[in-house]
C-alpha cells in the first residue's frame, strides 16, 4: 500500500530533477537539475514560454511521466520509483488536474463528469453524486449539474473543470494554461475563483505563459530551456500590477 503524509508541510519537492529523450542519435535535455519546493496550502505559478519545458514538469509533477535523474517526494513519499499501480493510486487520489481544453465529455451531465474523476477511487456511487453537487455549489454551478457541456459557456466548462479536479479532495491542484481558451473577463474570473480555493488552502501550482496571470500566485518561477528559476518579488508585484483584479470579483460568472 502507498502512504503519503496527508499532514506534511511540504507538498511536494522537487531534487536534481532531470528528463531526457532520446531524438534519433541526439539526446535532449527538456529538464536540467530542477530544484523546487512547494508548502501546504502556498500557491506558485510556474510561467515560461513555449518549448520551454512547462509541459514536461507538469507532466512529472502529475505523475504522468517519470524523470531521468534526480528526486520527487510527494507529501513525504519517493514518488519517483513508484511502480504504475502506486502512482495511478497517489495521482488518482491526490492531485487535481485542470487543463486548457476541459477535457470534458459532451454526452454526459455536468454532474456526471465531475463524478467520473471518483470512479476508481471506492467512493459509493450515491456519494460521489453528493460529492460532485457540492463541488459544482462551490464553483458556483449548481444550478447547471443536469446540463451537458455543449450548453455552457468556455467559462462555465472550465468551472465544471476545476469541480471534477478539486471533487476528490486532493493536496495538490495542477492547471496547465487554464485561462489560454477564455476571454479576458472570463479568465478574470476564472483566476478570482483560484484565488478563492488558495484561500481555502487548496495548495495550486499552475503553468502559464502569460505573466499577468503568473502574478496572481503567491510567488513564480520560471523556466527556460528546461531550467528553473525564481522571480523577483519585484517582477512578480509588477506583473500583478498590470492585471490586478480583486479576489472577490469571482463570483460573478461568464
Amino acid at each position: 500500500m502507498t502512504i503519503v503524509d496527508s499532514e506534511a508541510e511540504t507538498v511536494l519537492a522537487l531534487d536534481g530533477i532531470g528528463r531526457t529523450y532520446i531524438s534519433g542519435e541526439v539526446e535532449v535535455a527538456a529538464l536540467a537539475e530542477v530544484h523546487l519546493t512547494v508548502g501546504r496550502g502556498e500557491y506558485v505559478s510556474i510561467v515560461g514560454p513555449s518549448g520551454s519545458g512547462k509541459s514536461t514538469l507538469l507532466n512529472i509533477l502529475g505523475l504522468l511521466d517519470r524523470p531521468s535523474s534526480g528526486s520527487y517526494l510527494f507529501e513525504g513519499l519517493e514518488v519517483a520509483d513508484l511502480d504504475e499501480t502506486q502512482r495511478t493510486a497517489v495521482r488518482g487520489r491526490r492531485i487535481g488536474f485542470v487543463f486548457q481544453a476541459f477535457h470534458l465529455l459532451s454526452h454526459r451531465s455536468v454532474v456526471e463528469n465531475v463524478t467520473l474523476s471518483m470512479l476508481y477511487t471506492g467512493v459509493p456511487a450515491r456519494e460521489r453524486v453528493e460529492r460532485a453537487r457540492a463541488a459544482l455549489a462551490a464553483v458556483g454551478l449548481e444550478q447547471r449539474a443536469d446540463f451537458t457541456p455543449t450548453r455552457l459557456s468556455g467559462g462555465e466548462r472550465q468551472r465544471v473543470a476545476i469541480a471534477r479536479a478539486i471533487v476528490a479532495d486532493p493536496a495538490l491542484l495542477l492547471a496547465d494554461e487554464p485561462t489560454g481558451n477564455l476571454d479576458s473577463k472570463t479568465s478574470d474570473s476564472i483566476l478570482g475563483l483560484f484565488d478563492a480555493l488558495r484561500a481555502g488552502g487548496l495548495t495550486i501550482v499552475m503553468i502559464t505563459h502569460d505573466a499577468s496571470v503568473a502574478s496572481r500566485a503567491d510567488r513564480s518561477v520560471r523556466i527556460r530551456d528546461g531550467v528553473l528559476s525564481e522571480v523577483g518579488a519585484a517582477e512578480h508585484a509588477g506583473g500583478h500590477a498590470q492585471n490586478h483584479i480583486g479576489a472577490g470579483q469571482w463570483e460573478g460568472r461568464p
